[in-house]
């Protein structure tokens, strides 16, 4: 046995751009991409990408260069999840949703050679250029013309561009041999995070963990061969969990769009029916709070929510509508999600409001994820199972990032010699095994020595018939030390608005005394992330001016 060991033909590096092959062959005539009145068949997108990919490998593209895009969930976006890292590049998908000043200074970080240009966004990709310092080479820019946009009367400055997107690709080789890694461990995407709780972070992941993780989130999932998949989870956000290469492996058809509503998700359902989707607990919130859910739907869709804990009657209202709904968990540096709440047969027999608290839980780790825990901070023991105790949430497994691009010192904070990487997310686990997550370690809520968590009084104002949405977060008070303050925004629909009073006295009713909100906010909107999770941290400045409450003895 000592003699055995790895040899070049058991050894040949992961990665999951071999899927692209695979599905030109087995699915080769299949739809692979339809976008409004463009359609693709896999055979079609293998060509183009092999393509595109040869195109940047004649332009000077090569092995550990940077190659950004930022561009909705469009043709160009998918192809290019191939085509980049084909050339031996890296991918970096850029977030439409940032400012000038930021994607300015993310270019800079990741040192981009090339960046592929969205319509929508070229008037702000040449201010964040234009922020660069004078000695500093931006990268060489590429239009991505789109039919479907009017961005205005004026002509596009063509003179900014070094090509289009569609006239770089026709230049390609379409029987280019692209470039694979020589290395599992070779870097493949550069994802920032969204920095919910500090400043953007460069996550770079691998080809290895790409693969290992894909392959895990269409078993977890239990994805079917040619499901039908609807683009609502933004690309730019962790590589769309990775689902691009996934629908790859299962020759899926790719539903593309640039923007979405619910009357809009609800017709594209329809009209190419859709089995499978992805979104943000606000999706399922647009979807189930809509006119246009009137009635149930003809076929189940399966949609899947990760990015914040989903209140349970958010989960009982989508599901009531015919959707399949699945929750996870994850992170930009997990690359996708990580854990799920497994269903248990059993569980069918529960009421619905039972079924819902129980699906609200993150649960157990994927197949995929080596191992899952809930520490304390302090001891780094595992806390106790009584879904009581908070901890720090810590996982270990091949899908874990590489490290933070150019930040040694967080890198080593977060991936610990112990061998487990620290989420920052604080959780509780249950005495079944599975997770629950209950806040970010920045946004619990100490009151009177009492760890508070924020997700759980989020909970209870989700219940409250008339509101939208709800955020809790920390107020300064002079007896307490802190007390929950909460903002929400209220239905449409809601015939009057509710009082402060009224709202208080309903978590009153359905909370210990001490997590009751003391003080109520309505807001016409929440302050929200790029990616569109709720700003805690603006809230907390706010609540933090309002100064500190002084009659909350009682």
């Amino acid at each position: 046995m000592e003699e055995l060991r790895p040899r070049p033909a058991n050894s040949y590096a992961l990665t999951p751009l071999g899927f692209l092959d695979r599905a030109a062959t087995v699915y080769g005539d299949c739809p692979s991409i339809i976008y409004n009145d463009t359609s693709y068949i896999w055979s079609q997108t293998r060509r183009r990408c092999l393509q595109l990919a040869s195109s940047l490998s004649s332009i000077g593209i090569n092995k550990g260069h940077v190659v950004s895009i930022i561009a909705p969930n469009i043709p160009a976006m998918y192809e290019l999840h191939f085509a980049v890292p084909m050339a031996g590049a890296i991918l970096n998908t850029l977030n439409t949703r940032l400012d000038a000043r930021t994607i300015s200074l993310l270019l800079r970080h990741a040192e981009s050679k090339l960046l592929f240009v969205d319509p929508m966004s070229v008037s702000l990709v040449l201010e964040a250029i234009s922020l660069f310092p004078p000695n500093t080479k931006p990268p060489l820019l590429v239009l991505i013309a789109d039919d479907e946009v009017v961005v205005s009367q004026q002509p596009l400055p063509i003179i900014h561009f070094y090509d289009t997107y569609e006239s770089l690709m026709e230049k390609g080789d379409p029987a280019f041999n692209w470039i694979r890694p020589k290395n599992d461990f070779d870097p493949m995407v550069l994802n920032y995070t969204s920095g919910t709780t500090s400043s953007p972070k460069g996550v770079v992941h691998c080809h290895r963990g790409l693969f290992i993780m894909t392959l895990d989130s269409l078993v977890d999932w239990s994805f079917p061969k040619q499901p039908v998949f609807l683009w609502t989870l933004p690309m730019f956000h962790s590589n769309g969990w990775s689902y691009p290469w996934g629908m790859a492996a299962v020759g899926g058809t790719n539903i593309c769009l640039r923007k979405f509503d619910a009357p809009t998700i609800y017709g594209l359902i329809t009209k190419h029916g859709v089995t499978h989707m992805c979104g943000a607990p606000v999706v399922l919130n647009m979807l189930s709070s809509s006119p246009t859910a009137i009635e149930p739907l003809k076929n189940p869709v399966h949609i899947i929510t990760a990015g914040a804990p989903p209140p349970a009657t958010i989960l009982s209202r989508t599901e009531s509508l015919g959707f399949v709904v699945g929750h996870g968990y994850g992170l930009t540096e997990t690359g996708g999600i990580v854990v799920s709440c497994a269903w248990k047969r059993q569980w069918n027999l529960f009421p619905a409001t039972e079924r819902a608290r129980l699906k609200a839980r993150q649960g157990v780790r994927t197949a995929g994820m080596t191992e899952v825990d809930v520490v304390d901070p302090v001891t780094g023991m595992s806390v106790k199972r009584d879904g009581l105790t908070l901890g720090e949430i810590v996982l270990r497994g091949g899908c874990i990032m590489l490290g933070y691009l150019k930040d040694p010192v967080a890198t080593a904070k977060c991936m610990t010699e112990n061998g487990w990487f620290y989420t920052g997310d604080v959780g509780v686990m249950h005495p079944d095994g599975y997770l629950e997550i209950k806040d970010r370690s920045k946004d619990v809520i100490i009151s009177g020595g009492e760890n508070l968590s924020s997700v759980e009084v989020e909970s209870v104002l989700y219940s409250f018939p008339d509101i939208n949405e709800a955020a809790v977060v920390a107020r300064p008070d002079e007896f307490w030390g802190e007390t929950p303050c909460a903002f929400v925004t209220l239905k449409e629909a809601c015939s009057r608005n509710p009082t402060e009073k009224e709202i208080i006295e309903y978590c009153r009713a359905r909370l210990p005394h001490y997590m009751v909100p003391k003080k109520v906010v309505v807001k016409e909107d929440l302050p929200k992330t790029s990616t569109g999770k709720i700003q805690k941290a603006v809230l907390r400045d706010i609540a933090k001016a309002m100064g500190s409450s002084r009659a909350s003895r009682m």
